[in-house]
């Protein structure tokens, strides 16, 4: 009998939902990445493997703030500097963890910020 590690069933999870999601260059995929300490966020081009925009939590202007405040930031500043990329519709993948909490926060933001998906 093998033991599933958390971990293990979340990346299970994300096999899954990257099997049914794929940016391109007019939608590229938000790719989200939660830890216990923060939230970052990618904007990828699927079809040239290229991150277009990117946000972390390390950086000053999120480093302060709670985790639910940081993450809707966090979405603005992605949706942000996306539209200075060129870019105003995405598809949302949520990395295997619940749509709850943070990452609802971080999209929420971004749909704030003007990205639509």
């Amino acid at each position: 009998m093998s033991v599933s590690t958390k971990q293990a069933i979340r990346l299970k999870r994300r096999r899954r939902v990257r099997a049914k999601v794929r940016g391109s260059a007019e939608r590229p995929r938000i790719s989200v990445f939660r830890s216990n300490r923060g939230i970052s966020a990618q904007l990828i081009d699927d079809d040239t493997g290229r991150t277009l925009a990117a946000v972390n939590w390390t950086e000053a202007a999120l480093r302060d703030l709670a985790p639910a405040e940081q993450a809707k930031r966090a979405g603005m500043l992605l949706a942000e500097r996306a539209q200075a990329a060129g870019v105003s519709a995405a598809v949302f993948d949520r990395g295997g963890y619940q749509y709850h909490g943070r990452v609802q926060a971080l999209a929420d933001g971004a749909r704030e910020g003007g990205l639509l998906f």
